[in-house]
């Protein structure tokens, strides 16, 4: 926690549209740094602060060290890929499971601890704001619910991690010590049950698209509750969200009827969207400060198109603008998904356009030909701010999505009519037959409809399937479910390394 001393004192909130808030959420005009003590004297600065709470939900798909370009190359479905076996240490080293206190990504601890500041400060300050009853009462539920988003993440990746549910101070900083993750289960499943008390049940459209509603909370309590072994729990609250198989929820979600449609970047907030991240083409993310937590931009995007992308006159081919070649996809991949419905929204077969003349390219690390799909960059998506064009790209990431509910329930359930109709239905969407409910065929179903969303790994983990899946890749059972804690945040702490690592 040694790096939280610079980072965490102090808050600044700067023009945000990123996170799980639309552009229209809000727009804070950047007024440099401030004193957490001077701050939240009125609704327009807890406003402020709250958009500051949602911003580090970015980490799904902004910056290099993303959660789902990252998770993709710990799987069993990509590689790291990339420029070469060193081009990004930390994801180069998940890909083939040799991470160490060294070369993990410190920001994925660093990220999700600045979420869990600035939501402990807002949750102190906010009785005292100038301000309406009612929305310091939203305010402290989404304040809540992300902090819950940010504690799920790190639990899961790091497992043996400091609950903090106030501001840490220069003075009791460096006393910190590891929760049993049991408490921090706890907390998450509390701040998630009393953010579902107060949180609305739909939003704006056009002023607050991108908010966190009941109904979201209710996902990822679910989602929660599965991970923790609770199938009772997880399947009453997601039957909550997703309501009759294939229908329209109580919410307003419903299974979009084209599968393809989930990956048009216009097509932001739809109805399958439960959590989104969202995205901006118009900020001015630039190589200086990319990362850092102020970048706008999908950074997915640029990091999964093929490099030095080519097609001569008269192609057919997609006019695709050059990437970076990670998450390439593996041939074992490949082979599950080729006669899938969603092979073509998944896998771009630049092996085969090769072939065939239609495009060219420069293959990279670990090239096989694939990529993925879902999240290729697009010459309609170039950015329009003035900063960098690989570093604003547009396209909205989901974190929880109905077709995920969907199969988290059946999951949790195991069998039964409920679970089969709720099975059948993301396979109807996609015109395929009803098949046997069986966790067999859950987990095949949950690889094909969610391939690189940044699930698999964490699938492979809760169903105990990792040590076998990923045998190949040098996974170690007992260490390598969870990440090393980064080196720094031991230094001059009381933080303990987890198991088996140094």
């Amino acid at each position: 926690m040694k790096t939280m001393k610079f980072k965490y004192l102090f808050i600044a909130v700067a023009l945000v549209s990123l996170g799980s808030c639309s552009e229209e959420f809000v727009n804070v005009t950047p007024k440099g740094s401030f004193l957490s003590d001077n701050y939240y004297a009125n609704e327009e600065q807890a406003t402020a602060a709250l958009v500051g709470v949602y911003d580090p939900i970015r980490k799904n798909s902004g910056g290099f060290e993303n959660i789902i370009s990252m998770m993709n190359a710990g799987s069993d479905d990509f590689y790291a890929g990339g420029g070469g076996s060193t081009d990004g240490a930390g994801i180069q080293a998940f890909s083939t499971h040799t991470l160490t206190s060294t070369n993990v990504a410190g920001s994925f601890w660093n990220d999700h601890y600045q979420g869990i500041f600035r939501a402990n400060t807002l949750l102190l300050k906010l009785p005292d704001v100038a301000m309406p009853d009612n929305l310091k009462a939203r305010f402290a539920a989404e304040s809540k619910a992300l902090r819950a988003i940010y504690y799920f993440n790190l639990v899961r990746m790091f497992k043996n991690v400091p609950l903090l549910l106030d501001p840490l101070t220069a003075t009791n900083m460096y006393d910190v010590e590891q929760a049993a993750p049991e408490a921090v289960y706890a907390q998450i499943e509390k701040d998630l049950l009393e953010a579902i008390n107060v949180l609305p049940t739909t939003v704006p459209a056009a002023t607050e698209s991108g908010r966190l509603t009941r109904g979201a909370a209710q996902a990822m309590l679910g989602k929660v509750y599965l991970y923790e072994g609770k199938k009772t729990e997880a399947a009453a609250v997601l039957a909550q969200v997703n309501g009759t198989p294939g229908a329209t929820n109580q919410y307003g979600n419903k299974l979009l009827s084209n599968f393809n449609d989930l990956w048009v970047v216009a097509n932001k907030f739809n109805t399958e969207s439960i959590i989104e991240v969202s995205h901006t083409s118009a900020g001015n993310s630039d190589w200086w400060f990319w990362g850092s937590g102020r970048d706008e931009g999908n950074s997915l995007n640029v990091m999964v198109g093929p490099r030095s992308y080519s097609r001569p006159s008269g192609s057919t081919a997609p006019d695709l603008p050059s990437g970076w070649s990670f998450n390439v996809i593996t041939q074992d991949l490949y082979d599950a998904i080729k006669l899938d419905p969603r092979f073509g929204a998944t896998v771009f077969d630049l092996k085969a356009l090769k072939a065939a003349g239609q495009a060219d390219y420069i293959g990279g690390y670990q090239d096989t030909g694939y990529f993925l799909n879902k999240f290729l960059p697009r010459k309609t998506d170039v950015r329009t701010g003035g900063g960098a064009a690989e570093l604003n790209y547009k396209q909205n990431t989901y974190v929880i999505r109905l077709a995920d509910t969907y199969l988290m329930e059946a999951e949790a359930l195991g069998s039964g009519a409920r679970a089969q109709a709720l099975l059948d239905a993301v396979r109807a969407r996609v015109g395929l037959p009803s098949v046997p409910v069986t966790l067999a065929a859950i987990k095949n179903e949950r690889r094909m409809e969610l391939a690189g969303e940044g699930h698999r790994f964490f699938d492979l983990v809760r169903w105990g399937d990792a040590a076998t899946k990923l045998a190949n890749r040098g996974f170690v059972a007992g260490k390598d479910e969870v990440f090393p804690i980064p080196t720094r945040e031991l230094q001059g702490t009381k933080l303990k390394q987890n198991p088996g690592y140094n």
